[in-house]
């Protein structure tokens, strides 16, 4: 059902300068901008490189149960499994998905890091109509960069339930060497258990009096209190307040998750992952979450980070690596003889997805409480570098623009320039390009809490680092990119904090007709 066989690529997210913020009326009005339909979308697929081999895979959304080590939860998937089917192609393929909608709700799929075909990005009604209960839609786009990719639906806060996939795109000249390629799939879990992510959304909207104070505030205060991860968060509810994390700068997350997931299984009933000793792996480490940064590692293993967002960086050597949600990183590990933990630490939240890793039958299996999370920094896209083959060519900067991230807890106001995103008229406060320009972004963030910022059918370059699709901007910091404006359209840039994005922390980027 699912075929196998795609190519490499992704990229993070920054920006600096001071661009003006175009206002426009509504997604089909404005002559100012391309739309997903308009020729130049058509002319820019047509000019991606390709095999002319199909990868072809259909996906039913619809309702499921899955086992949480012994609690039945009742959920939303594709094809009755979470995580989705893995879906794989060649660099240069097409991939041609079909997706049958037999949810109660509306909903799409967005194919998260693809620089593909504006009118195929799932977002609607930027990019296309919804598929309605009973409908089906046909996606098709060439997938000309390998990588590390995956898919969700971009409706409502669905991408935390458990409709989420991996998106595999070999490279048909990989220079790398091992005996496995796993994809890592690390997931935030309440669907079906505690709340639907819809009621966890109504009760952040109620803001900080729905919470007893300043329960939002509570990271801030581990913060100064020492800087130490963890404090002592407390359940609220649906909510999390006290969370702490100094690799986030204050508040890790708001919301309360009774799992952690690694390839949707629990602590309680761990996936395990077998090879021999010596062997070379390759791990696709994908964070799907909704609110949660994880830091992975592997016990007994140093990992070796090779990729980020799908684009090669110069090799970092390492004990853990640090996701936000949305952010991929592929690492390289040799196995050592024994048993091993698979620890995919929920920062600041005091709890952990975890798995299990064994090469030797007779060694005893590691458990969840008793393994210990490593205490050196972890790998984070800071402190990589892109490799000479995948930086950006230099070139003179065309246009600057400047992203504030705005809001807050107290009032559950998240935003972009101070304006709440409105999906009935979604070109208000759309950001402006032209096609062959080079753009700066400086994204900054103006509030008290991190925020993973992605931009959809692009990559970026971190200013002298890596290239990714998706970055951290840490609390009243900022992040700069580069970005080449190569694939035109109607791009969503948002917050990938699935709940603050929905509150508003959204914006589109948009092509001008020439």
């Amino acid at each position: 059902m699912n075929n196998p066989n795609l190519t490499r690529r992704s990229l993070l997210l920054g920006g600096a300068g001071v661009a003006t913020a175009f206002a426009l009326a509504a997604c089909t009005g404005g002559p100012n901008l391309l739309t997903a339909t308009s020729s130049p979308v058509a002319a820019a697929e047509k000019a991606r490189r390709r095999t002319g081999h199909s990868t072809r895979v259909e996906l039913t959304a619809g309702k499921a149960d899955i086992d949480l080590a012994g609690r039945t939860a009742s959920t939303w998937a594709y094809n009755g499994q979470v995580p989705g089917p893995t879906i794989r192609a060649t660099a240069g393929d097409s991939i041609q998905a079909r997706v049958i909608n037999q949810l109660p709700d509306d909903t799409t799929v967005h194919w998260h890091g693809i620089a593909l075909r504006n009118n195929m990005d799932g977002v609607p009604p930027i990019t296309q109509q919804p598929i309605t209960p009973g409908a089906s839609f046909d996606y098709e786009f060439t997938a000309d960069a390998p990588g590390t990719y995956w898919y969700h639906p971009h409706v409502g806060p669905q991408l935390d339930r458990g409709l989420q996939g991996p998106l595999i795109i070999e490279d048909p000249h990989e220079p790398l060497s091992y005996d496995h390629d796993w994809v890592l799939i690390l997931d935030d879990w309440l669907d079906g258990v505690t709340a639907t992510p819809d009621q966890v959304l109504a009760d952040l909207k109620k803001g900080m009096s729905g919470m007893g104070g300043m329960g939002g505030m509570g990271g801030m205060g581990g913060m100064m209190g020492g800087g130490q991860d963890g404090g002592t968060p407390t359940r609220n509810g649906n909510l999390l307040t006290g969370t702490a994390s100094s690799l986030l700068g204050g508040d890790s997350g708001d919301v309360y998750y009774p799992y952690y997931l690694i390839n949707g299984r629990p602590a309680g009933d761990p996936a395990t992952f077998t090879a021999k000793p010596g062997q070379r792996v390759r791990l696709r480490i994908i964070n799907a979450g909704g609110d949660t940064a994880f830091r992975f590692s592997v016990g007994g293993h140093r990992l070796t980070v090779t990729h980020t967002d799908g684009y090669p960086v110069n090799p970092v050597e390492g004990d853990s690596i640090l996701l936000g949600m949305g952010e991929r990183y592929d690492a390289i590990i040799t196995i050592a003889d024994g048993a091993f933990p698979i620890i995919a630490e929920a920062v600041g939240k005091a709890a952990r997805g975890f798995a299990v890793l064994r090469s030797n039958l007779s060694s005893p299996s590691p458990s969840s409480d008793s393994s210990a999370a490593p205490t050196t920094l972890p790998i984070t896209a800071s402190i990589l570098t892109a490799t000479p083959a995948d930086t950006l060519r230099r070139r003179g900067v065309d246009r600057r623009i400047k992203i504030a991230l705005t809001g807050g807890m107290m009032k559950y106001d998240w935003g972009i320039n101070g304006k709440a995103f409105d999906m009935n008229n979604p070109l208000d406060g759309a950001y402006s390009v032209r096609q062959g320009e080079r753009v700066q972004f400086t994204i900054a963030n103006q509030t008290m809490m991190w925020h993973p910022f992605h931009i959809h059918g692009h990559t970026f370059q971190l200013d002298g680092g890596p290239r990714k699709d998706t970055a951290i901007v840490l609390p009243h910091q900022s992040v700069t990119v580069l970005l080449d404006a190569d694939n035109p359209g109607r791009w969503m840039t948002h917050c990938h904090n699935i709940y603050h994005a929905e509150a508003g922390m959204m914006a589109v980027l948009g092509y001008e007709k020439n």
